[in-house]
């Protein structure tokens, strides 16, 4: 026997108008139904929040690939630029090297042997690293010699450092040596005797004149040559009053038959420094100032050392 359920339907004024009868099966199969919806909607709404969160997941990880594909193309340009700058850097040292030479070469100065090489002994200047790879494929490379190549120019200026230091230290020797080297006339006049042998105004024989005799008025300044220390100022002999002046590097200069001495032994003069003037003393035809200069004790020719 099927179990139904009867329900009276009444009306709005409290009349009963019908009676209706529902079979329990239905209402049953309703509640399922409902149920079935119920559920089915939950799940299309979970399902849809799942679908959801992905999509903002999917999202963001877009979001954070394109921005590290971004960093990545940053720090491509940036590996770019410093390639292109150890380039410049190879080329300024290059410069370096080339001014290193020339300035060697006007010098008279040359390396040792094992110091030829921009990088390094027996080296060569490496080539240019390219800029225009494609990083995407080539990357780590460009990195390998990036590394391989700063290395060299690390030992490259360390090398330079110290070519560089010889360098200033042997000018400076030089400029030291110049500045004691007697390069100017001591005097104005003209010269009344050379230096090498000749007919001796006093004997009438053939001796050898070790100066230089420069006709002057008495009075005229005389002039020291080149840097250095007064050794002796006073009367000696046939020189009359007479200055020596030691300039170091083996080179003496001597100033004879001076009117007046303005130095003393013992004083350091610079070039062009007045140290006299010209008079006649001692053994002489005239006024006139007898100049000496003196290489590690051999008389030399003072013309050979005038650059004025």
């Amino acid at each position: 026997m099927r179990k139904q359920i009867s329900f009276l339907v009444v009306g709005g004024t409290g009349s009963l108008l019908r009676h209706v009868t529902v079979p329990i099966s239905f209402i049953y199969g309703g509640i399922v139904v409902f149920l079935a919806v119920f559920f089915g909607i939950g799940y299309i709404l979970y399902d849809y929040a799942n679908i959801q969160r992905s999509l903002l997941a999917k999202t963001a990880l877009e979001r954070k690939t394109f921005l590290q594909q971004e960093e990545i193309a940053d720090q491509r340009k940036q590996i770019q630029r410093f390639a292109a700058k150890i380039n410049l850097l190879k080329a300024e040292f290059q410069r370096l090297s080339d001014f290193e030479k020339r300035i060697r070469t006007i010098a008279n100065l040359e390396k040792e042997d094992d110091q030829e090489g921009f990088f390094g002994i027996g080296g060569f200047m490496e080539e240019d690293l390219n800029t225009e790879i494609a990083l995407e494929k080539s990357h780590n490379e460009l990195i390998r010699r990036m590394h391989e190549q700063t290395g060299s120019l690390e030992v490259a200026a360390l090398d330079q450092k110290d070519n560089f230091e010889n360098l200033c230290d042997f000018l400076e020797q030089q400029i030291i040596k110049m500045g004691s080297t007697p390069t100017i006339w001591p005097t104005r006049g003209y010269i009344s005797s050379a230096f090498g042998y000749r007919k001796s105004p006093f004997t009438g024989l053939r001796d050898f004149h070790k100066g230089l005799d420069i006709a002057a008025r008495i009075g005229t300044p005389i002039k020291a040559t080149a840097h250095g220390e007064v050794t002796f100022a006073g009367k000696k002999g046939s020189y009359g009053n007479l200055v020596v002046i030691d300039h170091g590097h083996g080179m003496v200069t001597r100033y004879a038959h001076m009117d007046t001495i303005a130095v003393k032994r013992g004083d350091s003069v610079k070039r062009g420094n007045i140290i006299g003037e010209v008079g006649n003393t001692g053994r002489s035809t005239g006024s006139h100032l007898h100049y000496e200069v003196h290489l590690n004790g051999v008389p030399v020719n003072p013309q050979r050392y005038i650059l004025n």
